[in-house]
């Protein structure tokens, strides 16, 4: 089964995704398998993170920002705002695509794992991921 989602976010941040690829998984009727999970944007990433404490997300994005300032005068890619260049290093730095085993009919995540969409850009709209089972 592939299908894209289309995800609305609400501006920058670790925005969780778990439920939604959860219920592909769940109604794809797929018992032991693969979840291959793929962003269609250079800006945007995916990745697994705590799903419990809140300010882990908070500090990872904190820590980000930190590390990849916008307005850095070192960039020259600038015409799409000084969100865009960082957005596209954070990246690169972390992950467009992620790959969790289903087992049951249940992604095989720990305990305190999510999946989150990490929006880099401070605009709001959809971002598409592509799930493969």
């Amino acid at each position: 089964m592939i299908k894209t989602l289309s995800i609305k976010i609400n501006g920058k941040g670790l925005h969780d995704i778990t439920p939604l690829v959860a219920g592909e998984v769940e109604s794809s009727g797929v018992d032991e398998g693969l979840c291959s999970l793929f962003i269609q944007h250079t800006s945007a990433s995916l990745l697994i993170q705590e799903n419990y404490d809140p300010s882990a997300k908070t500090d990872l994005e904190r820590w980000f920002d930190r590390l990849v300032p916008e307005n850095d005068p070192i960039y020259t890619h600038t015409t799409e705002g000084p969100d865009d260049m960082p957005a596209h290093i954070k990246a690169a730095l972390t992950a467009t695509s992620l790959s969790i085993p289903v087992i049951g009919g249940s992604l095989a995540l720990g305990s305190w794992q999510g999946i989150f969409l990490w929006e880099q850009r401070h605009h709001r709209g959809s971002r598409r991921v592509v799930v493969h089972l």
